[in-house]
């Protein structure tokens, strides 16, 4: 009988040429414009993965600065360090990050980072695998997963976390030889933990589209109803879908008839909506919704919100 043969793939390189370095991270993240800058620390980077199509664990020494973008689009990806530290989607809902905290890497859009001297680990699962996992635990169809990097997770649950990753690492990193099933248990084990470790939220695959969109457009619409109670722009939609911000406002005039930054906020204002109609005076202020979506301006808010609804978003409160 003959054994099944290992599923893992396993790359590991390592060095003390920083320009070498910057490329072969900008690489492996599938992204350019990195830059790297040298600390008090004499430079040098060792750089891991062992894993799966489903699950890899990666490791990185870096001593020195990086900065750059990154956009995750096909992973959805926990990391944490033990030594060194920086921050994570500079600029927008930035967090600094410290050894021993995990955390997720933001979703769904770019976002800018800025490390130091760093012990990284990460966790990476494929979009797909990911998605179908959790739509097992919430009884749902599979959809693309929201969760808020800004969050941290609940001590009883991190414990819960930190065990299942010693558990996944003995057997992922290990040497003895390992099969197929043994690998997609694991992988399955460690998916449910990081799901009820990170707080997140399930969207619904199926949202009201235009009529007439297709194409981009289509992939534009979907994304704004994805990631609408985030600061993503009209910017961020366009390097989504691999347009320029006017052409993409070109195909939405030519397809839908309207303007994406007026899409998107439609979309918004019918999420406050939603939230207000289900809420009871007492439970929150109309100013706390809709600053949450993102309308800062409270006057030219409540002007949008009665021109779309025929009623101030108070009125719709109180009934």
């Amino acid at each position: 009988m003959t054994a099944e043969p290992d599923p893992r793939i396993s790359f590991e390189t390592s060095g003390v040429d920083l320009d070498a370095a910057v490329h072969m991270y900008e690489d492996a993240y599938a992204s350019v414009g990195f830059t790297a800058t040298r600390t008090e620390r004499p430079f040098a980077y060792r750089f891991r993965v062992v894993g799966d199509d489903v699950m890899s664990f990666r490791s990185t020494r870096f001593d020195a600065r990086m900065q750059g973008e990154l956009d995750v689009r096909d992973e959805y990806v926990v990391m944490w360090t033990t030594d060194g530290g920086g921050r994570v989607d500079v600029g927008r809902q930035e967090v600094a990050f410290t050894p021993a905290t995990p955390m997720m890497f933001p979703t769904g859009r770019p976002f800018a980072f800025d490390l130091q001297d760093v012990r990284q680990s990460l966790v990476q699962f494929d979009r797909t695998a990911l998605e179908r996992v959790a739509a097992e635990v919430h009884g749902a169809q599979p959809g693309p997963l929201v969760f808020d990097h800004t969050a941290t997770p609940r001590t009883a649950e991190l414990r819960g976390w930190n065990a299942q990753v010693q558990r996944a690492a003995a057997i992922v990193l290990g040497r003895a030889s390992v099969s197929p099933l043994a690998l997609a248990e694991v992988a399955q084990d460690t998916a449910r933990s990081l799901l009820r470790t990170f707080p997140h939220k399930l969207l619904a695959p199926d949202v009201p589209l235009p009529q007439g969109a297709t194409g981009r457009v289509r992939e534009a619409v979907e994304y704004m109803h994805a990631f609408a109670h985030t600061p993503i722009s009209t910017t961020d939609v366009a390097e989504h879908v691999g347009l320029s911000v006017r052409g993409l406002q070109q195909a939405f005039q030519r397809q839908v008839g309207t303007a994406p930054n007026a899409m998107l906020r439609g979309i918004r204002l019918d999420r406050v909506r939603e939230e207000l109609r289900r809420a009871s005076v007492g439970d929150l202020t109309v100013a706390s919704v809709a600053m949450r979506w993102g309308f800062a301006h409270l006057g030219r808010f409540s002007a949008a919100y009665a021109a779309r609804f025929s009623e101030y978003p108070r009125d719709t409160l109180q009934r």
